[in-house]
């Protein structure tokens, strides 16, 4: 059995698709966290800002649990995007038609830790 190792963060019922939002996750796993934070401020994207709370979160976690650590001794070791439940609502059409309008929701989850910590995995 494995062990959890890292600080972590999660942010729960997003409202956003989650294949909108992998497309930019995988432009930051794996990266030192002050790159990370570069790339998601420059990007246009929202799944860039919602990824951006809760990174910036999982690091201050760190940081408060951990107060030898500094900023740039972490990286994303971690960071996934599960699907959440769909909102269905009706949205009324002419003629006494419905259409369903479905807002997809998605979870979160950041793990942060230190760069000397790297798994041979």
């Amino acid at each position: 059995m494995t062990e959890k190792t890292g600080y972590r963060a999660t942010a729960k019922w997003l409202i956003g698709s989650p294949f909108k939002i992998r497309p930019v996750a995988d432009l930051v796993r794996q990266k030192p966290y002050a790159d990370a934070i570069a790339i998601l401020d420059n990007m246009p994207q929202k799944g860039a800002r919602l990824i951006k709370k809760v990174v910036v979160s999982a690091a201050s976690n760190a940081l408060n649990k951990n107060r030898k650590l500094g900023e740039d001794m972490l990286y994303i070791k971690e960071l996934r995007i599960d699907e959440g439940p769909r909102m269905r609502r009706v949205w009324f059409r002419a003629r006494g038609r419905a259409d369903m309008l479905v807002k997809q929701m998605c979870h979160i989850s950041c793990t942060v830790e230190e760069i000397g910590k790297k798994s041979e995995a």
